[in-house]
């Protein structure tokens, strides 16, 4: 009985871990089409009585603005090209910070390739299975994707406020505009919303975000982004 039931479990984790590689695989050359997080809002907004739908709009990469993959690498991963995945001394230095706050809101050290994984793959939370399932889905992605490839769908999968997911539908919600044609500052108000999107406007930026976009937008220009 025993053994049988180590037999089923085992078959099952092969199966996911054979299930998951492909599917990453399958992404290479297939636009992710919705994320686990779209249909969790859309719960999340009926059962508090509200309306929230989907606005999507994928854009392929050399039809959004260079401007908005350096804005993003400059507001949420600065070493974004020379890591494989993760930023290490960010990872120890939150850690060490996060052990002081007892508490109080925590410092993240993810990555641009753990928000994808995460955004793509997975859930919202901070629980060792979720967390170890986006190391793993990190991995392969790095792996398999490369970094165009990630930074193509991390800008077309992460939310950008109620209903708002990826950079087309974000640019034409807060100014009317193709993505293709973000300017600097524009991108810089986009990337300064991403942590907390639902709360935040690149149309009504508050002092904050405006000094958090200045900031982004100084160092934009040493942030390449990659050509392949």
């Amino acid at each position: 009985m025993i053994k049988t039931i180590f037999k089923w479990v085992f078959r099952i984790i092969i199966g996911i871990i054979i299930g998951s590689v492909l599917l990453v695989a399958l992404y290479i050359v297939v636009d992710p089409p919705y994320t686990p997080l779209m249909f969790i809002r859309m719960i999340e907004g009926r059962i508090a009585g509200k309306s929230v739908g989907i606005s999507k709009e994928w854009r392929d990469y050399d039809q959004i603005s260079p401007n908005v993959f350096r804005a993003l690498m400059a507001g949420e991963d600065a070493k974004f090209m020379s890591h494989s995945g993760f930023d290490w001394k960010a990872i120890d230095r939150a850690k060490k910070i996060n052990e002081q706050r007892k508490g109080r809101r925590l410092m993240g050290a993810s990555t641009i390739s753990m928000q994808t994984s995460k955004n793509v793959f997975l859930w919202q939370g901070r629980n060792y299975i979720r967390k170890g399932l986006e190391a793993y889905f990190t991995v392969l992605i790095e792996t398999l994707w490369g970094k165009k490839r990630i930074l193509e769908i991390y800008a077309n999968s992460i939310e950008w406020g109620d209903g708002i997911y990826g950079v087309e539908a974000a640019s034409q919600a807060y100014f009317g505009k193709s993505s293709a044609k973000l300017s600097n500052r524009e991108a810089a108000l986009l990337a300064a919303i991403v942590p907390n999107p639902r709360k935040w406007s690149a149309a009504k930026p508050s002092s904050y975000i405006q000094k958090r976009a200045a900031m982004i937008q100084a160092r934009l220009g040493g942030m390449p982004a990659p050509k392949q």
